[in-house]
């Protein structure tokens, strides 16, 4: 079951970073500003393609871990446009009754997801347009107290989103109030680009995007890091994308630094 299909009045001139992101990843609900913008990317870090799959590939593991441990509920915040498989589709093939509510500020993604997403008959799969940057509103949503008890455990997703987050956000704030909200037992799923491995491309897309008007802070190790404090890290620990948890029989899609992306799944404590 899906809820709230919503329309909006889409600006397709500009490059916007769902889309170009959507583009990457090898996908069709993008437009010519996001193509050139794309294949800007590609020029300056030849091995984007191979750091969008890995961070997408890591989103589906750490989905799947946690479905097949038993949460039943994911709290999915700058979801993008969706790619199959989508989040739920993942958990709710291990658990049909997985509640997973999305959330993204862009009207772009609410109106190209809605008709994109079908979850379980046995589950319940709902958008949230909100802002990260304002969590409340968020936690504060009645459409999310219809689809999620925050009383119980809690997956809460940030796969790839606070790269696109300033400092004047205050993101380690926004992340501590969203994880406070929900109950001990809850777990953070975060990926994030970083300058670690191959400064000089980061460095040079970093400059393209803002010379493009879009938004890009990369974060280093540490500064990645200081997103879990004081919540129980899971092995591996903080990795490279393609390095957490990967199936035994799942290919290697890269370096780290052909992936450039740090990832790390924390649990709420008791």
């Amino acid at each position: 079951m899906i809820d709230d299909q919503l329309p909006a009045d889409l600006r397709t001139d500009q490059p916007h970073t769902a889309r170009v992101y959507d583009y990457i990843l090898g996908g069709t609900d993008n437009y010519e500003a996001d193509r050139e913008a794309g294949e800007a990317v590609k020029t300056l870090w030849p091995t984007v393609t191979i750091a969008t799959r890995a961070n997408r590939q890591f989103m589906h593991r750490a989905t799947r871990y946690l479905a097949l441990r038993g949460v039943t509920q994911f709290l999915d915040i700058g979801s993008g446009i969706p790619t199959r498989p989508n989040l739920h589709e993942v958990a709710q093939t291990i658990t049909p009754e997985a509640r997973v509510v999305y959330v993204d500020n862009d009207p772009i993604v609410l109106a190209q997801a809605a008709p994109l997403l079908a979850g379980s008959p046995e589950g319940r799969t709902a958008y949230i347009p909100a802002d990260v940057t304002t969590p409340r509103a968020i936690l504060d949503a009645p459409r999310l107290h219809d689809i999620l008890d925050l009383s119980r455990p809690v997956a809460l997703s940030l796969i790839g989103l606070l790269p696109f987050i300033s400092d004047d956000h205050r993101p380690y704030e926004m992340v501590a109030t969203l994880v406070d909200a929900v109950a001990p037992g809850s777990y953070l799923v975060m990926s994030h680009i970083t300058p670690d491995f191959d400064p000089t491309a980061i460095a040079a897309v970093t400059r393209l995007y803002h010379d493009s008007g879009l938004p890009l802070r990369t974060r280093d190790r540490a500064e990645f890091a200081r997103f879990f404090e004081g919540l129980e890290l899971l092995e591996p620990g903080i990795v490279s994308a393609q390095r957490w948890r990967r199936d035994d029989d799942e290919l290697s899609v890269g370096s780290d630094a052909q992936v450039s992306v740090y990832v790390g799944v924390a649990r709420a404590r008791t």
